[in-house]
């Protein structure tokens, strides 16, 4: 990329140079022009008999070559020079958005143990995850990763699975639970029997899905290779009919007049407009969208959004905030002040997302002269004492334990039932809150003809079902790992139209495979991890789904612009070739014509910059 953009600036440097000083020999102003040609398109010509040689003689290589090569054949070696800065201006500007589009992500993903503690003749040893075997028993400490996905034979604990569900908040395991490969032990140190190898290990398989799902994606081709697939053959032949034929059949005609007549034809026919005016138009459909806040990584990507049928998100941290608050405080014979303030001296001690959650809505000074004594049940909760208070803060476990007759709620969300004394004294609901711009993004893609709108998510079922419903969502497919959540997205890639583009939405690690596989990523650049950005093909910076609509407009207003630049410029095109075959054009009349084409179809271009930052 470096290099080619050298090369441009030195051949521009001759050539404006050949262009604007008088050397008084026009053999000087020649051999600069040729300079300048050799160092801008030499790669155009080399490609152009390299395909030759292949047997893929019509592409756009070749058009540029002999349009290029047959103005210098008639003199005309500034225009000759011009052509060829024009196309790989328009070259490096598609290159930049192809290379900068997609990055390697796997060595973002945080996930690959690099140990295992294996219990071995009564001896702990750290070997390579791949070395372990089924049956044998590994050792996670707190802070570590579970290299390999097994079941609990020893010890309690809470463990990260973000990586893996993204779901924020940590899941508390015990002897007997199945614990999968990726996820972090907080807490306790615990005892794992094997159950899977290495390579068929859940940390294995999502590194894996990273690495290879876009190898599934499908890349739309340039509009100028399919173009001169049909337009070069058309008129390198109609330029060979103009050299040949009418010598031989037209009284007086002479060779060279018609040869001039054919390289002016090859010369005219070199497609300047829509070699400049299409990647600009793509290129201020990405300017017009960062100004929205919307990063979109390359024309194609573009291009498919115009495309959008079926929109999948996330829930966590898309359609959902992805941090843990407070939703409601219930109090039994206590004010709800004062069942909210115990439970956050309660919790004053902890770190885990629910006791930050309660001390957050409290949001008052914690006097720890209070706080007589507080311990953490394991699995269970805290039980404290305030001042004179005894307080117990859990789940139903804990009041089941200490025999408290309490109500079981139903709410949505992470349930702490309080006791005061003994007695049960109320419940506090800890959830995920919605986005406020959720809804307004599900309701205007259904008016923007988007079929379907998909929630996948790692959460219950419980959960994920009622988010679904109350943002009126089509379907919703909960309790999902990044597997389960690809084989959802491959489901659903086969229910879109052949033309049509399936667009997944996430944020988090987890996201990340099937970000890479969808027709169009999309994922969120203020609280999106790194994987996930790197893999996505569109980031919303401001983290607002909304801006998803506002994309998919500018997309087709893109588009629209580029077609109007298409038909516009091979209507003139066609026009200004027919001229020039009669003779009834000279070549700066031609070339002028070209230009003025370039000109007004570059205009054109740039009105898709004028977007409102909203």
């Amino acid at each position: 990329m470096k290099k080619k953009g050298i090369r441009i600036i030195i051949a521009l440097v001759l050539f404006l140079g050949a262009l604007i000083i008088d050397f008084n020999n026009q053999w000087i102003n020649n051999i600069v022009y040729i300079i300048a040609y050799v160092i801008v398109g030499f790669e155009i010509v080399r490609k152009a008999i390299r395909n030759i040689i292949r047997g893929k003689v019509f592409d756009e290589n070749f058009l540029m070559t002999v349009a290029t090569i047959g103005a210098f054949g008639i003199g005309e070696f500034p225009e000759a020079v011009a052509v060829m800065l024009f196309y790989q201006v328009g070259e490096l500007f598609q290159s930049y958005a192809v290379d900068k589009s997609r990055k390697s992500i796997s060595n973002l993903m945080d996930i690959r143990p690099d140990f295992a503690n294996v219990e071995r003749d009564g001896k702990i040893e750290k070997v390579d995850p791949d070395d372990v075997k089924i049956g044998e028993i590994i050792i996670v400490k707190p802070g570590e990763k579970i290299p390999l996905d097994g079941y609990v034979i020893e010890g309690q604990s809470s463990l990260d699975t973000k990586a893996l569900t993204g779901e924020a908040l940590p899941r508390e395991i015990s002897e007997g639970e199945e614990v999968l490969s990726g996820s972090i032990n907080l807490n306790g140190v615990i005892k794992i029997k094997v159950t899977k190898e290495y390579g068929e290990s859940t940390v294995s398989k999502i590194l894996d899905l990273v690495e290879n799902a876009s190898n599934k994606k499908s890349k739309s081709e340039n509009f100028i290779t399919k173009f001169a697939e049909y337009y070069t053959p058309i008129v390198v032949a109609i330029a060979v009919i103009l050299a040949v034929i009418p010598p031989l059949i037209i009284k007086d005609a002479t060779l060279s007049d018609w040869l001039y007549r054919a390289l002016s034809f090859l010369v005219v026919s070199c497609p300047c407009a829509l070699v400049i005016s299409i990647p600009l138009s793509f290129f201020g459909g990405i300017g017009g969208a960062s100004k929205m806040g919307v990063l979109i990584k390359g024309s194609n990507y573009l291009e498919q959004l115009a495309n959008t049928e079926i929109v999948v998100f996330d829930k966590t941290g898309t359609l959902t905030e992805g941090v843990f608050e407070v939703q409601k405080v219930e109090a039994i014979d206590i004010s709800k002040e004062e069942l909210l303030r115990l439970t956050a001296y309660a919790e004053n001690y902890s770190n885990h997302p629910i006791s930050l959650s309660v001390k957050e809505a409290y949001n008052k000074e914690i006097d720890e002269k209070e706080i007589i004594e507080a311990q953490e049940l394991s699995g269970m909760g805290i039980s404290a004492k305030i001042g004179e208070r005894n307080v117990l803060v859990g789940n139903e476990k804990l009041m089941n334990e200490k025999q408290i007759n309490f109500t079981k709620y139903d709410d949505i969300g992470t349930i702490l039932y309080i006791a005061i004394d003994g007695k049960y004294a109320g419940y506090i609901v800890i959830a995920d809150k919605i986005k406020e711009d959720s809804k307004r993004a599900i309701k205007n893609l259904k008016k923007n003809n988007i079929k379907q709108t998909v929630m996948l998510t790692g959460d219950r079922k419980d959960v994920g079902e009622n988010v679904a419903k109350e943002l009126e969502l089509d379907k919703v497919y909960t309790e999902l790992l990044p597997d389960g959540k690809v084989q959802k997205v491959e489901d659903l890639l086969k229910e879109k139209s052949e033309k049509g583009k399936l667009a997944f939405v996430g944020d988090g690690i987890n996201d990340a495979p099937v970000l890479a596989l969808a027709d169009i990523g999309i994922a969120m650049g203020g609280l999106g991890s790194d994987a996930a950005i790197e893999a996505a093909d569109v980031v919303l910076m401001t983290d607002e789904p909304s801006k998803i609509v506002d994309a998919i407009h500018l997309s087709k207003k893109t588009m629209r612009i580029v077609k109007e630049n298409i038909i516009f410029a091979i209507s003139v095109k066609i026009l200004v070739l027919i001229l020039s075959a009669f003779g009834l054009s000279t070549m700066w009349e031609a070339v002028f014509a070209d230009v003025g084409v370039s000109i007004i179809a570059i205009l054109n271009a740039l009105r898709i910059l004028r977007v409102k930052n909203k």
